[in-house]
């Protein structure tokens, strides 16, 4: 079976967030499973100097705004996977965020720069491009190849199987609807319906309707976003769906995150052996210029720190975290309200708060490393992966038990001790009190090592790998 990825980013080249890290770790996991796996991606700078080896497959064009367009076939340069890159300089080669420009605003022509990705996909589908290989699966990721569906779904010759995946339904790719005319889309009557979004197009929504499967990246987010609350107005769609809508819970690439290997670990170190984790703590708070004591509580955000994630929340409640005896340390990069309540927090707790607004990767590594609880206090995440890297770090996660957070952390109480399940901390109301009453709970925990390093224990030994979920991604794919 040939499967055929589309995405916009893929860790570690282009990474705004989760995305990246599964686009570049699942369909490592399915070719481990024997299936014949290719990527397509953007030629932005950072990918097309990535990707090695990297041949001309085809040149066309002009198409969506771009006069030359080449498709490039070469590898990537972790997993040495086949990836086929478009090279469509006037579209793709511009420095910086993906998405937006220097002004933090989305490019203007973003329509066309992604709903080429999309079109090049359905084109690889109908074997027209090159002839040396064709998917047998084109499984599309988030918005941004959202019409990777639809442009299949538009050619009745074309019978391949589509795949869509959900990362987050709040990004619903929303363009003033008379730019339809930009990317060659059928647009009258029930086309219409499937692409028209309150008066614009949606690429979310036309994904939704044309694909043959869609999914989500957690089973309890698949069925909150069936939901009015956190269905963005398109839950009666999904609800529609009915049984080709499914959730498969994110997977980790250990080979990436593992604290007896990480390259970016002053001290290595293992559940059988945490003395490294120690250190790791004892060197960041002297690099944050913190009070240099293990017994202290270090809590951590690895986040884009938006509402969405809880981060007005969390600095809501700091003076709890501070009257507790905490320190704080953030990393990430989001709404301006927010960025600049962190700075201020920094400036004003000096010795306690610490705040490094950008991505920087080996850091983001040393401070889940670090610290003793990892926040995630969103109001919705569709899956999480940090809480998951925590888990294995020995960090427990303190989390809103909501979709992907709901599927893999199980709060402290005298019965998941007794049971031996517990691996961190969740509360349930998206609210000051609650955050700051579970936050208060999580210190007095940690004030008896003994229940906390066996949640420690337990955690560092679960397995969330991407074997089993890749197998589910398999099974799917068979289904259609």
């Amino acid at each position: 079976m040939r499967i055929l990825h589309v995405a916009a980013e893929v860790y570690p080249l282009v990474k705004t967030g989760g995305l990246a890290d599964v686009v570049a770790a699942l369909p490592a996991a399915l070719a481990d499973r024997g299936l014949d796996v290719r990527l397509l991606l953007p030629g932005m700078p950072a990918i097309l100097n990535g990707v090695s080896d990297l041949q001309r497959v085809i040149r066309l064009g002009p198409a969506f705004g771009a006069a030359v367009i080449t498709l490039c076939l070469g590898r990537l340069p972790d997993s040495g996977l086949p990836a086929y890159v478009i090279d469509a300089p006037f579209l793709y080669r511009r420095d910086g965020n993906p998405y937006l420009g220097p002004d933090g605003r989305d490019w203007s022509d973003n329509h066309r720069r992604f709903a080429l990705l999309g079109w090049i996909a359905a084109h690889l589908a109908g074997g027209d491009l090159d002839h040396d290989w064709q998917p047998t699966v084109v499984h599309a990721h988030d918005w941004h190849a959202g019409l990777a569906p639809t442009y299949v779904a538009q050619n009745p010759a074309l019978n391949t199987a589509t795949v869509f995946t959900i990362h987050n339904l709040a990004f619903r790719g929303l363009f003033p609807l008379d730019h339809h005319t930009d990317l060659g889309l059928l647009i009258s009557g029930a086309d219409q319906s499937a692409l028209e979004f309150h008066g614009q197009l949606s690429f979310m929504k036309s994904a939704l309707v044309h694909a043959k499967r869609v999914n989500a990246v957690s089973p309890t987010y698949a069925r909150e976003i069936c939901t009015r609350e956190f269905g963005w107005g398109l839950d009666g769609l999904l609800r529609g769906r009915g049984s080709d809508l499914s959730g498969i819970l994110n997977g980790v690439d250990y080979s990436i995150w593992d604290p007896t290997s990480d390259p970016a670990l002053p001290r290595a170190y293992s559940s059988d052996n945490l003395s490294g984790k120690t250190v790791c703590k004892l060197q960041l708070q002297a690099e944050m210029g913190f009070t240099v004591d293990a017994k202290v509580p270090l809590f951590a955000v690895v986040s884009r720190l938006t509402s969405q994630k809880g981060m007005d929340l969390l600095l809501a409640v700091l003076p709890t975290l501070l009257a507790e005896g905490g320190q704080l340390v953030v990393i990430g990069s989001g709404d301006a309200d927010v960025e600049a309540g962190f700075r201020a927090a920094a400036a004003e707790h000096g010795d306690a708060v610490s705040v490094y607004l950008g991505y920087d990767d080996a850091l983001s590594h040393r401070i889940i490393a670090a610290a003793d609880v990892l926040l995630v206090p969103s109001r919705f995440e569709p899956c999480g992966l940090t809480q998951l890297y925590a888990l294995r770090y020995g960090t427990l996660p303190l989390v809103r038990r909501i979709g992907g957070l709901a599927d893999t952390v199980v709060a402290i109480s005298a019965e998941t001790l007794r049971r031996g399940t517990a691996n961190g901390f969740a509360f349930d109301d998206a609210s000051r009190r609650a955050l700051a009453a579970c936050i208060g709970e999580a210190c007095a925990v940690f004030r008896e090592p003994a229940v906390w390093h066996q949640v420690q224990q337990y955690g560092m030994a679960q397995d969330f790998s991407w074997a089993d979920s890749a197998a589910r991604y398999e099974a799917l794919y068979r289904s259609i």
